[in-house]
C-alpha cells in the first residue's frame, strides 16, 4: 500500500536517504554543476517535499520547487536502495506530477547531470515523457547538465 506524507524531513529514514543523496550528487558533479539542495534548502516556502511509503517502508521521496505562475522543478528525487530498478522511480514521479496538476503547475522542469553516474536518472525521466530543453529559471548552459521538461494536463 502507497503512502505519501508531505513535509517528512523528522522521519530518521527520510533523512539519512536525503544525505546520501546530497552526499553522492555532490561526489557525481563537477564544481559549480552540483544544483542538489541540502534539507534547510528543502525547506524553504517554495518548495513542497513527499516522502512514499511502500507497506510502510520508505521507498523514495521527492519535491517540487515552484518557479513561476504553472511552472514547476523537481528537486531531490531519490529512490531508497532496496527500491531501486523495479520501476519505483516511476510512481515517485507520477505521484509528483499528480500533485503539481493539484496545485496548477502545467509545466514540470528538471536539471539533471550529463555523465555516466546521471544515465539512469536521464533514462527514467525520459520514459516518462520528460523532453531536452533550454536551461530554465535560474540555470546556465553547461555541458555537464541536461535540461529536460514535459506540459501535463491540469483538470
Amino acid at each position: 500500500m502507497l503512502k505519501s506524507i508531505q513535509g517528512n524531513f523528522d522521519d530518521p529514514e527520510v533523512h539519512k536517504l536525503l544525505t546520501k543523496h546530497f552526499i553522492e550528487l555532490r561526489a557525481a558533479s563537477p564544481e559549480g554543476s552540483a544544483h542538489v539542495l541540502d534539507i534547510p534548502g528543502l525547506k524553504v516556502p517554495s518548495i513542497k517535499f513527499w516522502s512514499l511509503y511502500n507497506n510502510d517502508q520508505l521507498m523514495g521521496c521527492g519535491a517540487l520547487k515552484f518557479l513561476d505562475k504553472g511552472h514547476g522543478e523537481f528537486k531531490s528525487i531519490r529512490i531508497h536502495d532496496k527500491f531501486r530498478k523495479k520501476g519505483h522511480g516511476t510512481i515517485v514521479i507520477n505521484h509528483l506530477i499528480s500533485e503539481a496538476k493539484k496545485l496548477d503547475i502545467e509545466r514540470l522542469s528538471i536539471e539533471t547531470g550529463a555523465g555516466d553516474f546521471f544515465i539512469p536518472a536521464r533514462k527514467l525521466f525520459k520514459s516518462c515523457g520528460f523532453e531536452p530543453c533550454e536551461p530554465f529559471a535560474h540555470y546556465k548552459e553547461d555541458i555537464n547538465s541536461v535540461y529536460l521538461t514535459k506540459l501535463i494536463a491540469t483538470d
